[in-house]
């Protein structure tokens, strides 16, 4: 993998293939490996761009807790595709990478072609269900510095050799980049104006709703529901899932 240095924290990050540039973000506690397999496939006529939020697989697990956010994985995102000299990209996302595309998009709605989301949510309004979340989070990050990377679940994407840095980046990252503090992305939903996929597995209860709630909520946009596939269907289900990923991106791309 490639490194971008974003404010002294080490950002790893891969592209391959040539075209429109398709920017993918893993979700929590897993890596940009699991996007490996869809990259080399949609290479052929695309610019795959995955990489690693900080805490996790390759990138920096920085000590101070102050360098873990959504605003500052947003801002990775920006970094990278100023980087490789994208002006705009197609977004996409998996479970917390897909509500991290959700933030990009907001905060940056001109670099934004598509938007592509993947086994995710919007967020939430109400405060009580705020908590809920963020105590989940907690319970995430007290796992992981009790039990190192055993406290991995289980789940197609995950895997605990991906993670140089060990668990703690982890517990970090559920705590600043996890955890939710307002509605402003579920807001957002019904402005969004460009081409939109939303992709769940038929078996991934938790997210059905969430994916069902946003394709209505997004003019035009698209719901795919993967059968058999659980929460990572580009992983388990890679060709369903390529094929309607590239539907999306040749209608972005042309």
């Amino acid at each position: 993998m490639e490194i971008l240095d974003v404010g002294g924290v080490r950002i790893a990050y891969r592209a391959v293939g040539n075209g429109p540039v398709l920017l993918l973000t893993h979700g929590f506690s897993a890596s940009s490996h699991m996007f490996a397999d869809n990259a080399a496939v949609l290479a052929d006529a695309f610019t795959v761009v995955t990489w690693d939020m900080r805490g996790h697989g390759s990138t920096d697990a920085p000590e101070d807790q102050s360098a873990y956010s959504a605003a500052l994985a947003v801002g990775d995102m920006l970094a990278i595709l100023d980087h490789i000299g994208a002006q705009q990209a197609v977004i996409g996302g998996h479970s917390l990478g897909g509500f991290l595309s959700l933030a990009f998009s907001a905060a940056h709605p001109d670099r934004v072609s598509g938007l592509m989301l993947i086994d995710t949510g919007p967020g939430y309004r109400k405060a009580e269900a705020l908590a809920g979340w963020n105590e989940m989070a907690e319970r995430l990050a007290t796992n992981f510095e009790r039990n190192g990377l055993d406290a991995l679940q289980t789940s197609h994407e995950l895997s605990a050799d991906v993670h140089r840095h060990g668990a703690s980046g982890l517990a970090k990252a559920a705590r600043g980049i996890l955890t939710q503090h307002d509605s402003q992305v579920i807001d957002l939903l019904p402005t969004i104006s460009v081409p939109t996929l939303v992709v769940v597995g038929s078996l991934d209860t938790p997210f059905i709703g969430g994916s069902q709630y946003m394709a209505s909520k997004i003019p035009g946009a698209r719901l795919v529901m993967i059968e058999g596939a659980g929460h990572a269907p580009n992983v388990s289900h890679p060709a369903e899932f390529n094929a309607a990923a590239r539907s999306l991106l040749s209608s972005v791309g042309g």
